[in-house]
């Protein structure tokens, strides 16, 4: 359910932290988390533009990510191909940004990674940016690969952990960022409007 807000953040970042720790407490095997983290995201997404909000970015796996066991890699690099692969089902603008010269990044998600991104959107369109293989160091080495992608005005983290872990922090400098103490892939509707009424009490002044 849709409620009433007066002031719509235009880009919500979404950091989707906790699969893991889900699947532990779920007596499954710490790789097994990813994928029950799927439906969450697509839900998140159908909400967002019920909300008139114009981009989504989503933290996908990080170039940190990558050192951790095999058997978590292959899982959550399959978790971010089915994502991206339901995501542009939902008639929506979508890129992928992240480093594609590693061999940590998918194949089948360069097609994603390689498209153009236009100066200004259909409103009604909603813009996704899905971030695979990313690092902050990655993305300042190669002149801010991430620069077409505009300020960030909501941060979203899941898990209870207070920190970006790398998250853009270009577009991140003025977010406004809100911890969410639920795993990600316990994902409700009311976690995120509790969000959004957080962020109406936020004096946003961007310095001013």
């Amino acid at each position: 359910m849709v409620i009433l807000v007066k002031r719509i953040p235009k880009h919500i970042g979404i950091i989707p932290d906790g699969n893991r720790r889900w699947a532990e407490k779920k007596g499954l095997k710490k790789e097994e988390g990813y994928a029950y983290g799927l439906e969450a995201g697509l839900k998140l997404l159908q909400t967002a533009r019920n909300y008139g909000i114009r981009e989504l970015t989503y933290y996908g796996f990080t170039v940190d990510n990558c050192k951790r066991p095999k058997e978590q890699v292959t899982a959550f690099s399959q978790a971010c191909v089915m994502a991206v692969k339901m995501i542009e089902k939902e008639n929506v603008e979508l890129h992928v940004i992240g480093n594609t010269g590693s061999p940590c990044f998918p194949v089948e998600l360069l097609p994603y990674a390689c498209c153009k991104r236009e100066p200004d959107c259909d409103k009604e369109t909603l813009r996704i940016n899905f971030l695979v293989n990313y690092g902050w160091e990655w993305d300042m080495k190669n002149n801010w690969a991430s620069s077409e992608i505009p300020r960030i005005d909501l941060v979203i983290r899941w898990g209870g952990m207070c920190r970006l872990s790398g998250f853009l922090p270009i577009q991140t400098v003025y977010s406004d960022f809100y911890i969410i103490k639920e795993l990600w892939p316990d994902y409700e509707e009311k976690q995120f409007d509790d969000a959004l009424q957080w962020y109406q009490k936020q004096d946003v002044t961007l310095g001013g």
